[in-house]
Protein backbone atom coordinates (compact mmCIF):
# COMPACT_ATOMS: atom_id res chain seq x y z
CA UNK A 1 0.00 0.00 0.00
CA UNK A 2 2.79 2.39 0.87
CA UNK A 3 3.97 1.73 -2.80
CA UNK A 4 0.75 2.80 -4.37
CA UNK A 5 0.72 5.56 -1.98
CA UNK A 6 4.08 6.70 -3.40
CA UNK A 7 3.69 6.52 -6.94
CA UNK A 8 0.18 8.37 -6.59
CA UNK A 9 2.34 11.40 -4.83
CA UNK A 10 4.44 11.01 -7.30
CA UNK A 11 2.64 10.99 -10.80
CA UNK A 12 -0.54 12.61 -9.34
CA UNK A 13 -0.93 15.49 -11.38
CA UNK A 14 0.09 13.67 -14.66
CA UNK A 15 -2.73 11.20 -13.85
CA UNK A 16 -5.32 14.15 -13.57
CA UNK A 17 -3.68 15.52 -16.54
CA UNK A 18 -4.40 12.53 -18.19
CA UNK A 19 -8.11 12.33 -16.44
CA UNK A 20 -8.93 16.23 -17.91
CA UNK A 21 -6.50 15.82 -21.38
CA UNK A 22 -9.32 13.08 -22.14
CA UNK A 23 -12.52 15.44 -21.36
CA UNK A 24 -10.68 17.79 -23.04
CA UNK A 25 -10.40 15.11 -25.99
CA UNK A 26 -14.07 14.35 -25.61
CA UNK A 27 -15.33 17.92 -25.46
CA UNK A 28 -12.95 18.23 -28.66
CA UNK A 29 -14.67 15.51 -30.41
CA UNK A 30 -17.97 16.83 -29.39
CA UNK A 31 -18.02 19.85 -31.41
CA UNK A 32 -15.93 18.30 -34.41
CA UNK A 33 -17.44 15.46 -35.24
CA UNK A 34 -21.09 16.67 -35.56
CA UNK A 35 -19.31 19.59 -37.48
CA UNK A 36 -17.09 17.13 -39.72
CA UNK A 37 -19.68 14.11 -40.37
CA UNK A 38 -23.21 15.95 -40.31
CA UNK A 39 -22.38 19.86 -41.46
CA UNK A 40 -19.70 18.56 -43.62
CA UNK A 41 -17.48 21.41 -43.06
CA UNK A 42 -13.96 20.59 -43.87
CA UNK A 43 -11.73 18.84 -41.42
CA UNK A 44 -9.60 22.05 -41.37
CA UNK A 45 -12.84 24.03 -40.07
CA UNK A 46 -14.37 21.34 -37.79
CA UNK A 47 -10.94 21.39 -35.98
CA UNK A 48 -10.35 25.37 -35.73
CA UNK A 49 -13.86 25.59 -34.63
CA UNK A 50 -13.54 22.62 -32.33
CA UNK A 51 -9.83 23.82 -30.59
CA UNK A 52 -11.16 26.66 -29.81
CA UNK A 53 -13.82 25.44 -27.32
CA UNK A 54 -11.69 22.84 -26.10
CA UNK A 55 -9.32 25.17 -25.22
CA UNK A 56 -11.44 27.03 -23.08
CA UNK A 57 -12.61 24.16 -21.15
CA UNK A 58 -8.51 22.84 -21.22
CA UNK A 59 -7.58 26.35 -19.83
CA UNK A 60 -10.33 25.95 -16.89
CA UNK A 61 -9.65 22.61 -15.78
CA UNK A 62 -5.56 22.88 -16.35
CA UNK A 63 -5.86 26.13 -14.26
CA UNK A 64 -7.91 24.55 -11.47
CA UNK A 65 -7.57 20.68 -11.33
CA UNK A 66 -4.28 19.61 -12.63
CA UNK A 67 -1.31 22.57 -12.39
CA UNK A 68 -3.61 24.02 -9.17
CA UNK A 69 -3.31 28.01 -9.79
CA UNK A 70 -5.46 29.47 -7.62
CA UNK A 71 -5.00 32.75 -8.08
CA UNK A 72 -7.68 34.34 -10.16
CA UNK A 73 -6.82 37.70 -10.33
CA UNK A 74 -6.58 39.56 -13.70
CA UNK A 75 -3.11 39.82 -13.63
CA UNK A 76 -2.41 36.13 -13.07
CA UNK A 77 -5.24 35.07 -15.75
CA UNK A 78 -4.18 37.17 -18.18
CA UNK A 79 -0.33 36.19 -17.57
CA UNK A 80 -1.72 32.49 -17.93
CA UNK A 81 -3.76 33.04 -20.74
CA UNK A 82 -1.34 34.38 -23.06
CA UNK A 83 0.99 31.84 -22.22
CA UNK A 84 -1.26 28.90 -22.78
CA UNK A 85 -2.67 30.12 -25.51
CA UNK A 86 0.52 30.76 -26.82
CA UNK A 87 1.44 27.09 -26.36
CA UNK A 88 -2.47 25.98 -27.40
CA UNK A 89 -1.63 27.47 -30.75
CA UNK A 90 1.25 25.68 -31.65
CA UNK A 91 -0.07 22.62 -31.13
CA UNK A 92 -3.48 24.18 -32.94
CA UNK A 93 -1.67 24.87 -35.94
CA UNK A 94 0.80 21.17 -35.97
CA UNK A 95 -2.75 19.96 -35.54
CA UNK A 96 -4.72 21.95 -37.97
CA UNK A 97 -1.73 21.65 -41.03
CA UNK A 98 -1.53 17.31 -40.37
CA UNK A 99 -5.51 17.51 -41.23
CA UNK A 100 -5.02 19.63 -43.74
CA UNK A 101 -2.61 17.46 -45.57
CA UNK A 102 -3.67 14.63 -44.75
CA UNK A 103 -7.17 14.91 -44.59
CA UNK A 104 -8.54 17.76 -47.14
CA UNK A 105 -5.34 17.02 -49.87
CA UNK A 106 -4.68 13.91 -49.74
CA UNK A 107 -8.65 12.55 -48.90
CA UNK A 108 -7.37 10.32 -46.03
CA UNK A 109 -10.35 9.46 -42.94
CA UNK A 110 -10.60 12.46 -41.06
CA UNK A 111 -11.99 10.41 -38.24
CA UNK A 112 -8.46 8.46 -37.89
CA UNK A 113 -6.48 11.31 -38.45
CA UNK A 114 -8.14 13.54 -35.87
CA UNK A 115 -7.79 10.38 -33.60
CA UNK A 116 -4.13 10.10 -34.50
CA UNK A 117 -3.26 13.92 -34.29
CA UNK A 118 -4.71 14.68 -31.10
CA UNK A 119 -2.55 11.96 -29.43
CA UNK A 120 0.12 13.62 -30.07
CA UNK A 121 -1.01 17.08 -29.24
CA UNK A 122 -1.51 15.55 -26.12
CA UNK A 123 1.97 15.25 -25.30
CA UNK A 124 2.77 18.48 -26.90
CA UNK A 125 -0.15 20.13 -24.63
CA UNK A 126 1.19 18.61 -21.19
CA UNK A 127 4.78 19.40 -21.73
CA UNK A 128 4.22 23.34 -22.95
CA UNK A 129 1.21 23.55 -19.58
CA UNK A 130 3.88 22.20 -17.31
CA UNK A 131 7.11 23.95 -18.10
CA UNK A 132 5.81 26.60 -19.40
CA UNK A 133 2.47 28.00 -18.66
CA UNK A 134 1.91 26.77 -14.89
CA UNK A 135 5.97 25.87 -13.93
CA UNK A 136 5.83 27.63 -10.95
CA UNK A 137 3.01 25.38 -9.30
Amino acid sequence: METVRKLWQKYRHLVIYVIFGTLTTVVNYAVYLPLYNWLHLSATVSDIIAWGVSVVFAYVTNKAYVFHSPDWSAKVVAKELVSFLSCRIVSGVIEVLILMLTVDILAWDGNWMKLITSMLVVFVNYFGSKFWVFKSR
